[in-house]
């Protein structure tokens, strides 16, 4: 990957999102659903996510970028709620 992010950020690709459930239940639009990607790279002072790992992130907080064809997310450490 040609992106290298700085500082205490990650780049990250967005997880689809399901529209069933595990038991085949279908979710509607209206059901809030978790913001979850999986980090791509890391920045240099990234201490405790590394490349792999899936998280579920702030909603609002993340950079959105389109480059070669695909779809990223740039995201602050802070930003991060969880890991998966």
């Amino acid at each position: 990957m040609s992106i290298k992010p700085l500082a205490d950020r990650v780049v990250a690709k967005k997880d689809a999102a399901t529209s069933t459930t595990a038991s085949g239940i279908l979710l509607g639009e209206a059901k809030e659903k978790p913001n979850t990607a999986t980090i791509e790279s890391v920045g240099p002072d990234v201490k405790n996510l590394k490349k792999g790992d899936r998280i579920i992130y702030r909603e609002y907080s993340a950079t959105e970028l389109k480059y070669e064809g695909k779809d990223y997310l740039i995201i602050k450490e802070e930003d991060v709620l969880a890991t998966l």
